[in-house]
């Protein structure tokens, strides 16, 4: 059958990220909650961090393969089925051993939603694919923000286990659209090339984009994972306020990533990166060495832009440099990423326990040195021709 329309396909890919955004920053935003009802400390926190980020991370595993060897439509359809399932387990777990099957249930599925529609894009979009990625990654901030302004705003009104069921409901609305669409055909449906996907993982270029990736995605998760906790504990703001303020840092992300998609064809994408940097370090310092609320809040959402740009810009280098396994090299690029996505929120966590959160979240500024550091070295690596 003919693939449906390009735009249709976007439109899919969209509410396919929007559903990982949810995904992404429901455990976060229920952290606090979730501690205090089950009796947990920071480190067990970060333990729950943890396990849905390796939850991703086997989600995105093994999403490359399938995609290049089966294509999109069943491995779509299947990973927001299991979301749904997840979301109504988190909502009415009734012990804590409960709860983590749920959250690592919405973590597998999620990485390879997100996985999946992130290599649909680049398949689609030819040398649009940067400013495309951008503008998906708008939807991944849409669903991001959602939940804790939802529950922060309705959380007096209604029950955690409620709102989170009813978010789990409307995960209904992608699971449709995905039944109707007809997808693009596998590009490997006669055998997967298993030496050229070996070769790709020894490639140092992907190793470096991994890398660089690696410590965004353990940046966006810490920063996502912790910040209600730390505005809580440092600056005594109420729970309900914390969430609100987490808000922020999504929508920064979220607008930001909107005029990336929009400006990146006219501007130099290691420009727009190097711009970004310098914000996320000023929003770094701001929320760290401030007591005030508002300047927080500024700090949080200076965060959001600073970050929005790594992540769909760069996997956009990998789309295009390794197009004939996309699906593959995105497996692996994000497979590299969620492992820094595990290993700085818990990392976070078990500092925080020494040495308070303000101390622990250092390693955001720290992170983001190296990153400045490595994005000069890949920007010298992709002036060098493409390998075959």
């Amino acid at each position: 059958m003919k693939p449906s329309s390009s735009r249709a396909l976007f439109v899919c890919a969209c509410l396919c990220l929007l559903t990982f955004g949810i995904v992404f920053t429901m455990v976060g935003t229920v952290l606090l909650s979730v501690m205090e009802r089950f009796g947990i400390d920071k480190a067990s926190g970060g333990a729950l961090l943890l396990l849905m980020t390796f939850g991703v991370l086997l989600g995105a595993l093994i999403f490359g393969p399938i995609v290049d060897r089966r294509g999109y439509k069943a491995m779509l359809m299947g990973s927001t089925a299991l979301i749904i399932l997840g979301l109504q387990g988190v909502a009415f777990a009734p012990s804590i051993g409960w709860l983590r099957a749920a959250v690592f249930l919405i973590g597998f599925a999620g990485g390879i939603i997100n996985g999946g529609a992130n290599a649909l894009v680049s398949d689609i979009s030819g040398e649009a694919r940067g400013p495309r990625l951008n503008l998906l990654g708008v939807f991944f901030g849409v669903g991001a923000m959602g939940v804790p302004f939802m529950i922060g705003m309705l959380t007096s009104r209604f029950g955690y286990a409620s709102l989170i069921a009813g978010i789990g409901a409307l995960v209904l609305v992608p699971l449709a659209a995905i039944a109707t669409i007809t997808f693009p055909p596998p590009k490997q449906a006669q055998g997967f090339p298993i030496t050229d996907a070996a070769r790709l993982l020894r490639d140092p270029l992907m190793l470096l984009m991994g890398l660089m990736l690696f410590l965004e995605s353990g940046l966006e998760i810490t920063v996502g994972g912790w910040t209600s906790t730390f505005v809580t504990e440092e600056l005594a703001v109420s729970e309900r306020s914390a969430l609100i303020l987490l808000s922020l840092y999504w929508a920064g992300m979220m607008l930001a990533r909107l005029a990336v998609g929009t400006v990146l064809s006219r501007v130099s994408p290691f420009r727009i990166l190097y711009t970004c940097l310098a914000i996320a370090l000023a929003g770094a310092a701001l929320l760290l060495t401030t007591r005030s609320v508002p300047l927080a809040a500024l700090g949080v959402f200076s965060l959001g832009v600073g970050f929005a740009a790594m992540f769909p810009t760069v996997l956009g280098f990998v789309g295009s440099r390794f197009a004939a396994l996309s699906g593959t090299a995105f497996s692996a690029a994000i497979t590299m990423a969620l492992l820094g996505g595990m290993s700085l929120p818990y990392s976070a966590g078990v500092l925080g326990e020494r040495f308070g959160m303000r101390g622990s979240l250092l390693i955001v500024p720290a992170a983001l040195v190296v990153q400045g550091v490595l994005l000069g070295v890949l920007s010298r690596a992709l002036r060098r021709p493409s390998l075959p």
